[in-house]
């Protein structure tokens, strides 16, 4: 079983009902022995980056799921949830994250409007199975007014929002999506498609 992590923040019916579309099964859960048993873990969230590792830490599975990572289960976090991968995050403070991606979360800097918000095209930076159905020049739907800033070579894709935005990035068994891919229509279906197969 794919369990979506349910933390208490979250869009998890529709990130549940676009795994569906693709026919994966999914469970939403946070019960520890289900994200034990899993075959995968799906981290989505929406929201602020303190709540959600407060609510992570309180629930008791920040590290579970930093275990489960660690042996090698795939792991996939969606907007939020790709965030709460990296060390720190400096959204209102500064707060630790799970620490399985390097690199940190900061403000958007930029003159454009804050948050970054409706669709933007997409600029593959390396091949890698998660795109292999998406191509240089695809919208996707993106709501956030923090981004990444990490390792150049774990992005697979960015976008350009005034600087240079990740908006897929992968080591090893952690892949991470900024944008909401359950909202992006055929390309975010066919990311989750790709998705379902690299975990099967």
């Amino acid at each position: 079983m794919n369990i979506i992590i349910d933390y208490g923040l979250g869009n998890l019916n529709s990130v549940q009902r676009g795994f569906e579309r693709v026919g994966l099964e999914t469970k939403i859960s946070s019960d520890i022995e289900d994200i034990r048993n899993s075959n995968s873990l799906i981290l989505p969230g929406v929201g602020a980056f303190r709540d959600a590792i407060n609510l992570l830490k309180e629930n008791n599975l920040k590290d579970v799921i930093i275990e489960e990572v660690k042996k090698g289960k795939n792991i996939l976090g969606i907007c939020l949830g790709m965030q709460l991968l990296y060390e720190k995050s400096f959204e209102n403070g500064e707060y630790d994250g799970l620490e399985l991606l390097e690199g940190h979360i900061k403000k958007f800097d930029i003159s454009l409007k804050v948050p970054h918000m409706g669709w933007n095209d997409l600029k593959i930076q390396k091949h890698d199975p998660l795109v292999k159905y998406i191509k240089k020049g695809d919208y996707v739907y993106f709501v956030h007014s923090y981004y990444a800033q990490g390792r150049e070579e774990d992005i697979i894709a960015y976008s350009e929002y005034e600087v240079k935005v990740p908006a897929i990035v992968k080591k090893d068994n952690i892949y991470g999506i900024q944008f909401h891919p359950e909202k992006s229509g055929s390309v975010g279906h066919n990311l989750l498609k790709a998705y379902k197969e690299i975990i099967k």
